[in-house]
């Protein structure tokens, strides 16, 4: 009889050396590596030998202060993501490769076109996580005087994505002929110019780049506020999202896979991946004592600096042992990470945690799913959510690398392999395959008469 049990999707983060904000510190982690080709290359054939879906290369473009205080305290820096995924691709043969660009701070030309020769060079692996960014530092360093309002953030990430689409489209599969014999490289008839206008852009012409080996590259989103719900909805199909308990999870996964209807989607076209940042041990309590390690690698100063950072309220004059003061944070209002401040609210006032608690939290997982224990628990909470109907699997976020991915990979895959959650194997080529996902239909191959447009 056939594996009939429900089978989890796993992503791996690559952040800097790690999730944690102390990580760094830690003797075990190649904090000295983050410019060495052969630390990417490392990690890479390290997540292939996991058999995850992909790796998730994040995405840091600012750096500095924020409300006259060092907003966080973490190694960096972190290269350009398609760079670094396009070193992975030589090295791998099966594993997603998705960077996180922002539709904010750049143009969709530009980025539809290094997506597609990613996906050529990795023969079909390549994905994109679409974020607006929530940084309002980063305005300024292109040339703009402020972050643009919350809501119109996500109108261009949508209508930039429909470029990208276009542009993507705009060579039909068998448009590149390349016959030496007669002299013709490409069929003229096959190649279209998209003719775009509206809000935001104004383009003509086509790509220069022929369509994707996956037709668009998986589509990556992580934004949970109302905007980018209604994004996610639309445009999505993986869902990366912060939930730090499970019934905040299951609202969450049975809200968005609601929305998918009325853009008429079905529930399988989008996966949902919490974060999930474990640290392990061999007893609860190794694991206990290993967390506690992590958490002191972090100055307190840093860790409440990381915290008022982090909800955008200056915590400086909080005793450290208080209680923490959730009423200040005011997402409604934030332009920036709406979604983000009303989770670390909720929680504040669901625990009634004091600042010093909070911020050891941050720090571990900035607001994800923490987790300290052995690799069986572990595989059993991840059981749990998914069997519950709180997720399709989780992006994993190691504490520091490359041992926390090491552990992960060594102690927990062959759990979730030996109760039949998890591959065993690749059993497909493109990141497509791996998640269950079908290629997009050339909105030109679909058409009868191509003129008819």
């Amino acid at each position: 009889m056939g594996n009939t049990k429900k089978q989890l999707h796993l992503g791996v983060f690559l952040l800097n050396t790690g999730q944690h904000v102390g990580g760094w510190r830690h003797p075990e982690t190649h904090a000295d590596r983050l410019l060495d080709l052969s630390f990417y290359q490392d990690f890479a054939r390290l997540s292939e030998r996991g058999l995850f879906d992909t790796i998730l290369a994040l995405e840091q473009i600012a750096i500095g202060e924020q409300n006259g205080k060092v907003a966080e305290e973490r190694s960096i820096p972190t290269p350009d993501t398609l760079t670094l995924l396009s070193v992975m691709a030589a090295v791998t043969e099966k594993i997603g490769l998705t960077a996180t660009l922002s539709t904010t701070y750049n143009d969709p030309y530009h980025v539809a076109a290094r997506f597609a020769t990613l996906d050529h060079l990795s023969g079909g692996r390549a994905g994109w996580n679409m974020v607006t960014s929530q940084d309002p530092r980063v305005a300024s360093q292109f040339s703009k005087d402020a972050h643009m309002d919350h809501a119109l953030r996500y109108q261009r990430a949508n209508e930039f994505v429909d470029v990208a689409m276009k542009l993507w489209d705009s060579w039909e599969e068998d448009a590149l002929i390349s016959k030496q014999s007669s002299g013709q490289y490409l069929d003229p008839a096959k190649v279209h110019d998209i003719n775009h206008t509206g809000t935001y852009f104004s383009i003509n012409g086509t790509s220069y780049i022929p369509r994707p080996i996956q037709g668009h590259p998986v589509l990556f989103q992580a934004g949970s506020s109302g905007s980018g719900l209604q994004f996610a909805a639309q445009k999505a199909e993986v869902v990366f999202t912060a939930q730090d308990n499970l019934r905040d999870a299951l609202d969450y996964y049975a809200n968005l896979k609601g929305m998918l209807k009325s853009h008429g989607r079905r529930p399988e076209q989008l996966h949902i991946l919490p974060g999930l940042a474990p640290i392990l041990g061999s007893t609860e309590h190794e694991a206990k004592v290993r967390e506690t390690y992590f958490n002191e690698l972090v100055l307190p100063d840093i860790a409440v600096k990381t915290l008022s950072g982090t909800i955008e309220v200056d915590l400086s004059s909080y005793p450290l042992d208080g209680p923490f003061p959730y009423w200040e944070i005011n997402a409604e209002a934030n332009n920036n990470k709406k979604s983000r401040l009303q989770l670390l609210k909720d929680l504040g006032q669901r625990e009634q945690w004091t600042v010093r608690q909070m911020s050891k939290h941050v720090v571990s997982a900035g607001g994800h799913h923490t987790f300290a224990g052995t690799p069986e628990r572990l595989a059993d909470l991840m059981e749990h959510w998914l069997d519950q109907g709180a997720c399709d699997g989780f992006n994993i976020m190691p504490s520091h690398y490359l041992r926390g991915l090491e552990e992960f990979v060594d102690h927990v895959i062959p759990i979730l392999q030996k109760r039949g959650r998890y591959r065993t194997e690749y059993t497909g080529n493109t990141l497509r395959d791996h998640l269950g996902l079908t290629p997009p239909v050339n909105r030109w191959s679909a058409l009868s008469t191509p003129s008819s447009k």
